[in-house]
């Protein structure tokens, strides 16, 4: 089984910055594919970014692309969101999200995704 548990979110001015972390344990395979999907309660989820630990691929959302940057790091199986520029059309709750073992390619679409943590919360003021 994999574990994910996402921290850093909270409240940041428009403009500013946040770095968020999605922390993972358990059967986690060494090129396992990890996204951020971010959701305004009432409405569907949106893909923000994905990244393949073991390649190092990425991909963003054309609405973050520019602003955001999700890297891993190489001690811990940790993948973070470091967020700039930030608009209040940011504001939503962020969750970290996994694809099972075995699956080593970038999907946008949200149900492709095996593994989800419980989310944190990030708010832009204007």
């Amino acid at each position: 089984q994999v574990q994910l548990v996402e921290s850093g979110g909270g409240l940041v001015q428009a403009g500013g910055s946040l770095r968020l972390s999605c922390a993972a344990s358990g059967r986690i395979d060494s090129s396992v594919v990890t996204a951020w999907v971010r959701q305004v309660s009432g409405t569907e989820s949106e893909f923000v970014a994905a990244i393949i630990r073991g390649g190092g691929a990425t991909s963003y959302a054309d609405s973050v692309k520019g602003r955001f940057n999700i890297a891993k790091e190489n001690a811990k199986i940790t993948v973070y969101l470091q967020m700039s520029g930030l608009k209040f059309e940011d504001t939503a709750v962020y969750y970290c999200a996994a694809r099972r073992p075995g699956v080593y390619t970038i999907d946008r679409v949200s149900t492709s995704y095996d593994y989800w943590g419980q989310g944190t919360e990030v708010t832009v003021s204007s």
